[in-house]
């Protein structure tokens, strides 16, 4: 007999079940749906075309939802919000003897988060430890084993919080204990061809972390090495740049930071310290009251080396291609001034400060936001004299739209109060001022005191499609010191390089035809020092040449003046789609008073490599050329680039960047968004080779059946989901996506409902030669439902190998155990005729 197509029956239903006869099976599937929304329903089987009419277990379907009494391992999904998967009991309440409801404990409704005055009004029975779902007619709570889940519906007028993406503490995950290692490599190899020297260089950076319960233990690192064949020495240096531990507090909205750290002040310039502190974290806030991250933009003439770091600290090291670029991966945590440092193949080094914007620091009404710290605030150097502090600062909404903050550093021997006043102008953006007094000891014969003033400025023009993301604008008195300052001259004895002036403009716009700009512009002046300026314009477009489509223009025009160096340029590229992601580029660039002309083609090998090869003249109108290739693997991403210009050099390059995370559940190399980020671990149950999807490209489980995915956010709803276009041909998947609001840093850990394994229609045989009653159930070994039985104890099943066992229960209990052989031989695809034999369980 062709059973096809009870097959592609069975697939379009999505319902793993058994062969039976057309009329049973579309009987069974009219009364599944139909018993969603009856309490009970009576089931003739008397229209059953069946042989042995006597034989038969349907009691499950007459009551919705029916599900075996007993504990079992669900996730929870409250309306549209999935919680993590925890032990359920299922019962038969006393007042029902066929219906069976899941038993909602206290510490499970807890996570409903409903309104005060909804708790108040529950009702609980089983000595307190259930929910009485009888007495609440407006909640239904429902088991479905073929999706694994509990399903509670509540009207969202009885909760606290409905926005969407978002989940509330109660609801947030802290993971589990591990071990985590994140790297950042780059490597570089130059010749020069006119001295014939070479030089090598090796630099990476990370994260060395623990996590145990709530905490994240982390240690930051980073190290280089350079060799010149010219002076034949080899510098190395290496060190951990931090080492410090965290951990949230839901309860009042906070982070606890202790040991080596970074003051991170919206009110107050940045400062390293070693110490302690607690601040209110925007994160834990519904996106939509969350604060600004940094950004970094900038032009690389070659392939380069880009490092952004913070007093010495590398925060973030990367490659990118020749052209503009733009880095939107930094730390919402990191403020202050970031310096910039471009290293080019053919051997040039520019480097730019940018500072970080903050916004007007607007609170919502009689809320506060604070920071509090206390510690020794040091210098990079940690042998450097230190100065002892405590600090706060606080943003108060006072009413609708109008924020008071300020706060005081108090040090041993600096110390510094803030006051200010932030207003949301609505329609018209919203503005800041803030005016702060320091107090400098110990670094002259007499004090020094001085006042700085900054007012701030943001604003979206939606009606224009336009943002000034950041306007800004400081002045500083002469004898003005921060902290930093205070303790540059307390250790090094240096009076230059107090600041002045400090101007700040980030605006972007798009048009309606579809032409976008974007404007950056910083400018510091200081007392008695040179003058820093960055400017950097970009304009882009899109453009069809006849039978061309979607053709493209970038224009960018940047300048840096810094220490009474100059760097300037001008880039222009034409980009020409060739269709399956590929495509040609014409590029000019101008920069320093020379000019570079060059033709690239852009070409993608499949969905994670792709690749760029460029030819063109340099300066003096010589020769020159390069290549630049990209891979997104499962365990990290991966470069590798090489360039030459005829008589002035030859280059090679490399950067590689992951991370290693292991648990008592397992663990995995993997690709790396953050380091020392949350990331989640994903369990297919010693199936690999599957491919899960996060926010970015399909991760494939190792050989052990683990991938870690870490594109998650933290406090923010992420939903992890196995890819079914890649799942190999014996792999099926039911629970195909997982969700999850992991706390910042966290390690978590979901299983994932897999299968891998021989498919079959099969016939079930119990001691006596009998079958197991129409419609039993067939549960693996995580007590799920796989099949039900048909007629005759025919039953299609999946994900069979040699040896497993699985049980059928019928009635109110488990009644016999399927074992497959160990010497049964599958063919390939769909088996039929497999014969089973069903132990009676006789416990």
């Amino acid at each position: 007999m062709d059973f096809r197509w009870v097959v592609n029956l069975m697939d379009s239903f999505r319902v793993k079940q058994v062969r039976i006869r057309h009329s049973v099976l579309m009987a069974l599937f009219f009364l599944g749906a139909y018993s969603q929304v009856s309490a009970e329903v009576r089931f003739n089987v008397n229209a059953l075309d069946l042989e042995d009419r006597e034989n038969i277990d349907l009691e499950r379907f007459s009551a919705a939802g029916f599900v075996l009494p007993g504990i079992y391992r669900m996730g929870v999904r409250i309306n549209d919000r999935v919680l993590p998967e925890q032990e359920v009991l299922f019962f038969v309440p006393k007042e029902s003897s066929k219906e069976s409801v899941p038993c909602l404990t206290p510490k499970l409704v807890k996570q409903f988060e409903f309104k005060e005055e909804v708790n108040q009004k529950l009702v609980w029975s089983e000595g307190g430890q259930c929910l009485n779902l009888s007495e609440l007619t407006w909640l239904e709570a429902r088991g479905n084993l073929q999706k694994n889940t509990v399903q509670v519906s509540v009207p969202h007028i009885y909760q606290k919080y409905t926005v969407d993406n978002w989940d509330p503490p109660s609801s947030w995950d802290d993971g589990i204990g591990g071990i985590m290692l994140d790297y950042n490599l780059n490597g570089m190899y130059r010749r020069d061809l006119n001295s014939s020297s070479s030089t090598k260089s090796l630099s990476g950076n990370g994260v060395l972390g623990v996590n145990y319960d709530a905490w994240r233990f982390r240690a930051a690192w980073q190290a280089s090495a350079n060799e010149s064949s010219y002076s034949g020495d080899i510098q190395r240096d290496s060190s951990f740049t931090r080492f410090y531990a965290y951990r949230p507090i839901p309860e009042l909205g906070a982070k606890l930071t202790v040991g080596e750290s970074s003051l991170g002040s919206m009110v107050f310039d940045s400062f390293n310290f070693t110490g302690a502190s607690i601040n209110s974290e925007d994160k834990m806030l519904p996106p939509n009251l969350r604060g600004y991250a940094p950004e970094i933009v900038g032009f690389a003439k070659t392939n380069a080396k880009v490092t952004v770091s913070e007093q010495g600290r590398v925060v973030y090291e990367t490659t990118v291609p020749a052209g503009p670029f733009r880095i939107q991966e930094l730390h919402s945590a990191i403020s202050g001034a970031l310096d910039v440092r471009i290293e080019e193949q053919d051997g040039s080094i520019s480097e730019y400060q940018m500072n970080t914007a903050n916004i007007p620091y607007l609170s919502r009404p009689g809320s506060v936001r604070y920071r509090l710290s206390i510690g020794q605030a040091t210098e990079y150097v940690r042998e450097n004299k230190g100065v002892t502090f405590a600090a706060g600062e606080y943003s108060w909404g006072v009413s609708n739209g109008l924020s008071l903050y300020g706060g005081a550093v108090v040090g041993d021997g600096y110390s510094s109060f803030a006051l200010g006043l932030g207003r949301d102008l609505w329609s018209f953006g919203a503005v800041s001022f803030d005016t702060t007094h320091a107090i400098a000891k110990g670094v002259s014969q007499e004090d020094i005191s001085g006042n700085s003033y900054k007012l701030s400025y943001s604003k979206r023009f939606d009606e224009y499609n336009s943002q000034v993301t950041f306007a800004g604008y400081r002045f500083s008195d002469k004898t003005f010191m921060n902290m930093n300052e205070y303790l540059n001259r307390l250790n090094e004895g240096d009076t230059r390089g107090n600041g002045k002036d400090m101007y700040r403009l980030m605006f972007n716009k798009t048009f309606d035809s579809g032409l976008s700009a974007y404007i950056s512009f910083d400018r510091e002046t200081y007392w008695d020092r040179e003058t820093t300026n960055y400017y950097n314009l970009s304009v882009s477009d899109s453009f069809s040449i006849g039978n061309i489509k979607n053709a493209s223009v970038n224009l960018s025009i940047y300048k840096n003046i810094r220490d009474n160096t100059e760097n300037n340029g001008v880039y222009l590229s034409f980009s020409f789609p060739l269709g399956n992601g590929n495509s040609v580029d014409l590029n000019t660039n101008y920069a320093n008073g020379s000019s570079t002309n060059t033709i690239g083609y852009y070409g993608r090998l499949d969905e994670n490599s792709s690749y760029r090869v460029s030819a063109g003249n340099g300066e003096n109108q010589t020769a020159r050329g390069g290549a630049y290739y990209r891979h997104t693997g499962s365990i990290g991403d991966y470069s590798v680039n090489a360039g030459f210009q005829d008589s002035a050099y030859q280059s090679l390059g490399m950067s590689a960047q992951g991370g290693m995370t292991l648990t008592a559940e397992g663990g995995a190399l993997h690709r790396l968004s953050t380091l020392g980020g949350a990331r989640l671990l994903v369990d297919t149950g010693g199936v690999s080779n599957v491919p899960v999807l996060g926010n970015g490209k399909a991760t494939f489980t190792n050989g052990l059946g683990n991938a870690v995915v870490s594109d998650v956010d933290s406090y923010s709803r992420s939903a992890v989901k196995v890819d079914l276009n890649k799942l190999p041909d014996n792999v099926e998947a039911s629970g195909a996506v997982v969700q999850m609001t992991l706390t910042e840093g966290a390690i978590g850990y979901k299983k994932m409902d897999v299968i891998a394994g021989y498919k079959a229609m099969a016939v079930l045989k119990l001691d006596d030669g009998t079958s197991p009653p129409f419609g039993a159930q067939v549960m693996n070994k995580d007590k799920r439902q796989v099949a039900i039985v048909g007629e005759g104890g025919s039953v299609y099943l999946t994900g069979l190998n040699p040896g497993m066992q699985m049980m059928v229960n019928w009635g109110d209990s488990e009644q016999c155990i399927m074992i497959v052989p160990k010497d049964a031989e599958f063919g390939k695809g769909f088996n039929v005729n497999l014969n089973l034999e069903c132990k009676m369980n006789n416990k």
